[in-house]
This record gives C-alpha cells, sequence and structure tokens, in this order.
C-alpha cells in the first residue's frame, strides 16, 4: 500500500495576489478579535507574511454584546490606518464593513440606512448558531427591499442545518451568497462543519471566502490548509473575492 503526502504549498503561493480577505475581526477592543492596537497591528503584519494585503474587516454589530455603531467603527479604522501608516506599513489596505447579527437591532438599522457594506451593496450577516431567526424570510424580503445583496457568514457553521442539506437549496434560490470560512476546511469547528464544508463546496455552492480571523491561533491554524489540492478546489473562490471586492 503507498502512501501519497499532502503536496503543502506556503500560503504567499496559496492566496493569488490581490486577495481581499473579506472577513475577520482585526479592529482594536471592538469584540471578540484583536484586544487592543497592537494585537491589530501584529494580526495584520502575520496575514501579511501571507501574502493578503487587502482586508474588509468585518467587527461583530450583535445586539447589546457588541452594540458597534458605525462611528465607532470608522474611528478604530482610522487609529488602525494612522498606525499603519507610522509604521510605513503601505502595502496594506485596510477598509471596514461589518458582520451583522440578523436580529432586531439590525432591522432598526436596515430601516435607518445606517449599514456599512463590504462593497456596493454587499451587506456580510449571519444567524445564530443556536437557531434560525423564526423571521427569516421577512428580514431577507427587507434586506432586498433596500437593495442590499446579504452574504451569508459561515453557512457550514450553522448546525441546525446539518442534517436538512434541503435548506441551504432553499436559501441560495432565496438570494443568499455564502461565505466560506476558510478554517472550516480543518476539524478547527469540528468534522460535522468540515464535511459540510466540503459538500457546500462540491455543490458549487459557495461565492466568497474569508479568514475569520480573531486571534494569533486561527492564523496558525489557517496555515494547515496550505495545500495544492485544497487551493485547486477553492481558487475559483479566492479569485471571486478579487474580482468582486478588489
Amino acid at each position: 500500500m503507498f502512501f501519497f503526502k499532502k503536496k503543502e504549498i506556503p500560503l504567499t503561493e496559496f492566496f493569488p495576489e490581490g486577495f481581499v480577505d473579506i472577513h475577520s475581526h482585526l479592529l482594536p477592543g471592538i469584540d471578540d478579535g484583536a484586544k487592543n492596537l497592537e494585537d491589530s497591528i501584529e494580526l495584520i503584519s502575520k496575514m501579511s507574511s501571507y501574502g493578503i494585503n487587502n482586508f474588509i474587516t468585518t467587527p461583530h454589530v450583535l445586539g447589546d454584546i457588541y452594540p458597534n455603531s458605525t462611528n465607532t467603527i470608522l474611528q478604530k479604522l482610522e487609529e488602525v490606518r494612522a498606525e499603519l501608516k507610522k509604521r510605513n506599513m503601505n502595502t496594506i489596505s485596510i477598509s471596514v464593513a461589518a458582520e451583522y447579527m440578523l436580529d432586531n437591532e439590525f432591522f432598526t438599522r436596515l430601516k435607518n440606512n445606517d449599514i456599512l457594506t463590504l462593497k456596493d451593496n454587499y451587506i456580510l450577516v449571519e444567524m445564530s448558531f443556536f437557531n434560525e431567526p423564526f423571521n427569516l424570510s421577512d428580514i431577507l424580503f427587507q434586506i432586498q427591499l433596500k437593495g442590499y445583496r446579504p452574504v451569508l457568514a459561515h453557512p457550514e457553521r450553522y448546525g441546525f442545518y446539518h442534517n436538512n442539506f434541503e435548506v441551504f437549496y432553499k436559501l441560495k434560490k432565496a438570494g443568499f451568497l455564502f461565505q466560506l470560512n476558510l478554517l472550516s476546511l480543518t476539524q478547527h469547528y469540528g468534522k460535522s462543519v468540515q464535511k459540510i464544508a466540503n459538500k457546500l463546496i462540491a455543490e458549487n455552492f459557495y461565492d466568497f471566502v474569508g479568514t475569520d480571523t480573531h486571534h494569533e491561533n486561527h492564523l496558525k491554524l489557517l496555515e494547515k490548509i496550505g495545500a495544492k489540492k485544497v487551493k485547486e478546489k477553492i481558487f475559483h473562490l479566492l479569485e471571486n473575492n478579487k474580482k468582486v471586492f478588489l
């Protein structure tokens, strides 16, 4: 019996030039991501060493837990940009959107046109990991009525859908775009998430990818995806990030 070693490649060869990471938590002290400004710069620097230099970072906007206003997010962005400039990290391009929880607070922001988009009319949204919003159809209708295109963050991580794969078809048909978390290709979130992620890739359901970086441990784990076979499987998604968001 022959065993073939995984053909590993450095992440600098994995990410295409111009790749844009559309999901991360790099702003200082604003959610469960970067703890402070130094932490923000260290994470960005490490990701740059992987070949990722373009960021649309997406702090959580989540009820009373992370009640980040648009102004707060923009102020934190300016802090990071100023520090990058101070350190002559001129190859880094960073802007902001947000990862919006589909809750009542989101409804209010939507009505008030208080939404930070990834670009143009694309908005990053997420659900609770415990259950689907009871009014999901109404939320989606309101999003589309406002002219936005919802990008659903990490659909593979919603365990309540794992035994009902048909729901993913319904979500796509209804108008959701899908964003894959790259770490879902490892066992970081569990084998079930990894299995669903690969099945969604096989069904060609994903539109974009994101690192969803929160801390240094995520970046260490990210190195595990550096394989030619993985790159071939999702290269069209990496390129689509660049095509749509650069």
